[in-house]
């Protein structure tokens, strides 16, 4: 809801070249813990992960209204990450503890989906509400949701089938902890690919406002409505077809995104960049997620998919720094800083086609 106003906000604050910070600091955030929210998940249970990362949601947007200057907004920022480092690896090990491995792609596919709806309502109403009544209202409305995600939560039933109590001692992460080598393949692709989504969260916002568009929300919504669009079909295709072959035709329908939307001059060629990526973006993740899972420890489900969100946010982080690095507020380089994403996507293709060829060998 809130990071497509997040650009202008920065610079109202005076600190328009830092606009790579929004992202990266975030996903910095939800890197580190995700051993945490890993280790977590797979001992007290996927429940209370949940609920910990809505709260901060919750308690950082409440705040936002009360900055007015740089530093406080970049440590804000840098707590932010927590509520994504915690969720996501919660939900994702919740849903692969209820779905049968036959139906995994397809499931997560569903969870895909339900997230792409909240993202593409989100951008929406957030631009909605900033232009209507400010950006106060958007911060106690995004404040509003995470309080309903929570009340829903704590009636949910938790599905470890071990749950333990919390002590202080489950935060003591070990080198184990930081990364399961199972499911490097998938890790591999996410943070190629997740670059060039760095790369559009950060610069789609002064990109569509340099060729005309005023709700800059409504980018993202066209996104997501995408990913929302085939989801399901390839999260059903991966199941069906394998993971890997999915990943093959999303990771170069992620390279001709990246160049339409830099080459993109009107606001109908950057809309047709942003759906294109939306389709992509819609495609990969949920098959990465599928294949993260599939090739976990059972025991260690809540490992295997934080493993598999380090890499994501890293990519997001890395992709977000470099492309704002990159713009420097100058819209003659939109072409080449996506085109930095776009050679990244097709390294993720041509990693999966040397894995095919020497399993055929």
């Amino acid at each position: 809801m809130i990071i497509p106003e997040l650009p202008e906000y920065l610079t109202k604050l005076g600190g328009a070249e830092y606009k790579g910070l929004i992202i990266s600091l975030f996903t910095i955030t939800a890197m580190v813990s995700r051993p945490f929210s890993g280790k977590l998940a797979d001992s007290i249970g996927r429940v209370p992960v949940m609920i910990f990362g809505a709260a901060v949601c919750l308690i950082c947007s409440l705040l936002y209204p009360f900055i007015t200057t740089l530093m406080p907004f970049f440590v804000l920022r840098f707590f932010h990450g927590f509520s994504t480092g915690f969720t996501p690896t919660g939900n994702t090990a919740y849903l692969a503890d209820i779905v049968p491995a036959q139906k995994r792609g397809e499931a997560m596919g569903l969870l895909g989906t339900a997230g792409a709806i909240g993202m593409s309502g989100g951008p929406a109403l957030g631009g909605m509400l900033s232009n209507q009544f400010g950006l106060n209202a958007m911060f106690y409305a995004s404040s509003a949701i995470a309080l309903l995600s929570i009340l829903i939560l704590i009636r949910t039933r938790e599905t470890l089938p071990t749950k333990q109590q919390f002590s202080l001692a489950h935060l003591k992460v070990k080198q184990s902890d930081f990364f399961e080598p199972r499911v490097l393949a998938p890790c591999v692709v996410m943070v190629l690919s997740a670059f060039a989504y760095g790369a559009v969260f950060t610069l789609i916002p002064d990109f569509g406002q340099h060729v005309g568009v005023r709700n800059k929300g409504l980018l993202f919504t066209y996104l997501t409505v995408a990913s929302l669009a085939v989801r399901l079909v390839a999260g059903k295709a991966s199941d069906r077809y394998g993971r890997q072959p999915v990943l093959m035709v999303s990771t170069w329908i992620i390279v001709l995104a990246m160049l339409v939307i830099g080459l993109a001059t009107t606001k109908l060629q950057l809309m047709i960049g942003v759906v294109l990526y939306g389709f992509a973006q819609g495609s990969t993740s949920p098959t990465l997620l599928a294949w993260a899972t599939d090739l976990s420890d059972h025991r260690f489900k809540g490992r295997g998919i934080a493993s598999l969100y380090i890499f994501m946010e890293l990519g997001i982080g890395l992709g977000a720094l470099i492309s704002g690095w990159l713009y420097a507020n100058n819209t003659e380089l939109f072409f080449p800083v996506f085109s930095v994403s776009a050679i990244l996507a097709a390294f993720a293709f041509f990693y999966l086609l040397a894995r095919r060829r020497m399993k055929t060998r």
